[in-house]
């Protein structure tokens, strides 16, 4: 049951976001017992985000958000993964992503709890 909810500060393509969506959902699998049958993936693009107080370079907050314990040895790959997906697609610098990690016990899902 993992999302992934990136706020981005420059315009995404169709494509892109496509592009996106196909790659996390293959990094997640860095994450044991997670698969992108289960992931929810939300793009914001366009989003005001500024970082040292400028805003003129393109930058992202990304959250992945997971049911369980965490991990921090996967967590560790998925930031690699991650900073490397976004860089490769949208030309966003390391630097400039902040990507934040949350783990849960509490998980609704069709009408229940797991």
């Amino acid at each position: 049951m993992p999302f992934i909810d990136a706020k981005i500060s420059k315009k995404v393509s169709e494509s892109e976001e496509l592009e996106l969506k196909s790659r996390l959902g293959k990094a997640i699998s860095l994450i044991p017992g997670k698969s992108e049958n289960w992931l929810m993936v939300g793009i914001q693009d366009g989003y005001h985000l500024y970082f040292r107080g400028d805003n003129s370079e393109p930058m992202a907050f990304i959250e992945v958000r997971i049911f369980g314990g965490p991990d921090r040895n996967a967590f560790e790959k998925m930031t690699r993964e991650i900073t490397a997906i976004f860089g490769d697609i949208l030309g966003i610098a390391p630097d400039h992503m902040y990507i934040k990690y949350s783990a849960t016990t509490d998980w609704g899902w069709n009408g229940g709890n797991f």
